[in-house]
């Protein structure tokens, strides 16, 4: 396994028909940003406004399991968030769920651009490096993007589903792996609890820009916040990708 400053890499097996990404890995905020904590508490670090809870054990799990590389960054999304658009105002966010980020209340354009040099640039063009020598290699892959929500924002209702499939455009993953989670049981969202036709998102410039098959699968918090259930969502959702990616044609 390597690893510089931006992105986390898991090689996997060169021959893997999948590529996993992780946008939202780590709460890790980088000492020369903000000071290391964009001036919040240990305590508003460890929440959601911060990181995919539980993603990053998940994603390895996962990618042990179908022998997958995998690329997972290495900074905080309030550092700046990979799965938007460099034109995208949630880019950098001031206020989230209720939380002032004072570090990036007044951010300057020249260190949003710094930031972006530095970190979200660096983790885009590892994916289109990796689906580039995939690709060479005469095989589509399949392109998973793990994430993870809150059970509850503030001042808003539950959330009732236990996963969430994101898709916009291309459905070859999304819609028989919802019925085949559903088969099991599950309350599955389909662009819940968050809608997947963001244009300029991470799926979108690397899934739907280049007609690689792609799903985004968000996994609710309290559910895989303990390291048993993180392996135990790897598990189950490795032989239903297999199998769905199975029925894509290859090529």
């Amino acid at each position: 396994m390597a690893a510089d400053v931006a992105v986390e890499a898991i090689e996997g097996d060169e021959s893997s028909r999948f590529l996993l990404i992780c946008d939202h890995a780590t709460n890790i905020v980088p000492r020369e940003v903000g000071g290391g904590s964009l001036g919040l508490p240990e305590a508003e670090m460890g929440r959601h406004i911060a990181y995919d809870i539980g993603v990053r054990p998940v994603t390895h799990a996962l990618a042990g399991l179908l022998g997958a590389p995998a690329l997972l960054t290495r900074f905080s999304r309030l550092v700046i968030d990979p799965n938007r658009g460099e034109d995208d105002p949630t880019l950098v966010m001031r206020l989230y769920d209720g939380t002032i980020i004072p570090g990036n209340r007044r951010v300057a354009p020249e260190e949003v651009e710094r930031r972006l040099d530095a970190y979200h640039r660096p983790y885009h063009r590892r994916i289109e490096a990796k689906l580039d020598a995939m690709l060479a290699r005469g095989r589509a892959p399949a392109l998973i993007s793990i994430h993870s929500y809150t059970p509850q924002l503030r001042g808003r209702p539950p959330r009732p589903w236990e996963v969430g499939i994101l898709w916009h455009h291309d459905g070859r993953i999304a819609q028989p792996l919802m019925a085949r989670l559903r088969a099991e049981g599950l309350t599955v969202g389909d662009n819940e609890p968050y809608s997947g036709e963001l244009e300029g998102d991470t799926m979108s410039r690397h899934g739907t820009g280049r007609g690689i098959p792609h799903v985004l699968i968000e996994l609710r918090q309290d559910l895989i916040a303990a390291p048993e259930a993180q392996r135990a969502w790897a598990a189950r959702l490795a032989p239903i990708l297999k199998s769905v990616v199975a029925e894509i044609p290859d090529g």
